[in-house]
């Protein structure tokens, strides 16, 4: 349980209405509806009774209304200490995020950090791929991890923060057709991680098909330079190979027809984060900056929005 899920809650109980609360906030009020079934099955209580206009909390959840409010005030007043220097003890929070992530999310996370939790927070940041951000994670390494795909059943708990397409990335002298079929992947000579590989061919198990790999090398950088070079393709998440939220220059980015190849990021921390407030703080500003990212258009194949138009 977040304090964020908590102020929601108490927003959703004030406004009296999923759809004022959304807008109050703001969020889409399918990831809010489902942030308020998340914490239903958390405590496993109902607290909400939802009525055809608008929602009225349940007995319980006034009793979790009652308890958010005093804990949320709590928090308010350690933020204030904080702001007003009473508590002069810096907390050092280490991130985990996977090579794909760091170059993309790191920069913009960090002067986030700087510019509003300088003076009570540490971030530091440590690169690995997934399997190795998990063994870190439980082993106290790391506070937080950004992974793909991670194999539920591990005591941790697991936030989604977004869903990220593959694309079949290749120089343009290559001449691959932006739109391909699952077949034509068995003729495009491929360079991949073992772990982008081992999404791909189980999600392309459902139609049957198989990729043509070269070999795997577990090096991002180093596949993004052999592409560059024009010999080989590959499988990877959209925003590897995006540069200010548009397409590296002299690169194809093919989308996969008929078979969705995607990757699912998700915010791991252990079950007791929740009692650490910065780490709440951090999580906040994680959110914020994949919301920023995803406006730019680095998760998606169309071009980012320009600063006029509508970001949906």
């Amino acid at each position: 349980m977040h304090l964020r899920t908590l102020r929601y809650f108490v927003t959703v109980a004030d406004a009296g209405s999923l759809t004022a609360a959304a807008a109050a906030i703001p969020i889409a009020q399918p990831a809010l509806t489902r942030q308020m079934r998340d914490l239903e099955a958390e405590l496993g209580v109902q607290l909400l009774h939802r009525l055809p206009r608008g929602v009225r909390l349940t007995q319980a959840g006034v009793s979790v209304y009652e308890s958010a409010q005093r804990m949320l005030g709590e928090a308010a007043q350690l933020t204030q200490k904080l702001a007003r220097g009473q508590t002069v003890q810096k907390t050092t929070v280490v991130l985990g995020a996977s090579p794909t992530l760091a170059r993309l999310l790191l920069p913009g996370l960090f002067e986030s950090c700087m510019a509003t939790l300088a003076d009570t927070v540490t971030l530091r940041s440590r690169e690995a791929f997934t399997p190795a951000l998990l063994d870190w994670l439980e082993r106290g390494i790391v506070d937080m991890a950004i992974v793909t795909n991670p194999e539920l059943g591990r005591p941790l708990s697991l936030q989604p923060l977004l869903t990220e397409p593959f694309a079949v990335v290749s120089h343009e002298s290559m001449r691959v057709n932006p739109l391909l079929q699952p077949a034509q992947l068995s003729r495009i000579p491929l360079l991949m991680t073992s772990l982008h590989r081992g999404i791909v061919e189980r999600q392309l198990m459902s139609v049957g098909k198989s990729l043509n790999v070269h070999a795997e090398i577990d090096s991002v950088d180093s596949i993004r330079e052999l592409v560059l070079r024009g010999k080989w393709a590959t499988i990877m998440p959209i925003s590897v190979f995006k540069e200010s939220g548009q397409p590296s220059p002299r690169i194809v980015m093919s989308e996969v027809s008929g078979v969705q190849l995607h990757r699912q990021l998700v915010l791991a921390s252990r079950l007791d984060s929740h009692r650490n407030a910065a780490l709440a703080t951090m999580q906040d500003l994680i959110d914020a900056e994949f919301a920023r990212l995803s406006r730019a258009g680095f998760f998606s194949f169309g071009a980012s929005p320009s600063p006029g138009g509508s970001t949906g």
